[in-house]
């Protein structure tokens, strides 16, 4: 293979990671830029090399005709790998959320950036394009029509940062259904150690997915909330 096509591939696997990457990033996603651009490099350079391989048996094969019965490549072998072992990449990226489904997203994005190098690396540039775009539509257009369905059906995400947890969540549980609120699920974010001038302080982040009545605004709850309970901050998930 010539240098120019190993250089344009890897190139163009940069570019690809990039792009997924940065969506991913912009959204405060455990895996970004440079994790995507690495996992689509590593997937190429596996693909150039199976496909070098493969030209150097039939090199091999076409200058020693006695080899010929002997001398074989498998061009999807090392591609197989690199397609199963990339699951240990995105399960991490899972686990960090606590196995919170926001992970899987990007799992997912990274299994398919690693499947979008391995198409550059063969040469499939169109293919891969096509999926990159593709990808970045679907990323960018679900989340548009995730909000619409949402707002039209009253469902709301509340981020919200506390210390106190079982106390605060008792609070909120209490405070939904005096106010008719239909909690859809709860997810809790890994929590983080701050200062406070005396010690060490756990605060706490949830994600609450609710829906409210029809009548009842979301400020008035945001309002309520961070008033009358012990919460550091309440704001909408966009």
């Amino acid at each position: 293979m010539e240098w120019q096509d190993i250089v344009i591939r890897m190139i163009l696997s940069v570019a690809a990671g990039m792009v997924i990457g940065t969506e991913r990033e912009r959204n405060n996603r455990p895996a970004g830029v440079k994790t995507h651009i690495l996992v689509c490099m590593g997937a190429t350079l596996v693909s150039l090399i199976q496909v070098n391989m493969g030209l150097d048996a039939l090199n091999l094969a076409g200058s020693n005709l006695e080899l010929a019965a002997v001398v074989k490549s498998d061009s999807g072998r090392l591609g197989a790998q690199v397609i199963s072992g990339i699951g240990f990449l995105g399960a991490g990226t899972i686990m960090r959320n606590r196995g919170s489904v926001r992970g899987l997203t990007t799992a997912a994005t990274l299994w398919m950036v690693a499947c979008v190098g391995l198409a550059i690396g063969m040469g499939y540039y169109i293919m891969s394009i096509v999926t990159v775009v593709l990808v970045l539509l679907m990323l960018t257009s679900l989340k548009l029509i995730q909000r619409f369905v949402r707002s039209r059906y009253g469902e709301k995400i509340l981020e919200f940062k506390f210390r106190n947890k079982d106390k605060v969540m008792g609070q909120l549980q209490e405070y939904f259904q005096n106010q008719n609120i239909e909690i859809r699920r709860i997810e809790m974010i890994d929590a983080e150690i701050s200062e406070d001038g005396i010690g060490d302080v756990v605060i706490y982040e949830c994600h609450y997915t609710i829906v409210l009545p029809r009548k009842l605004p979301l400020q008035t709850v945001v309002t309520e909330i961070s008033s009358s309970f012990d919460v550091f901050s309440v704001r909408e998930c966009v």
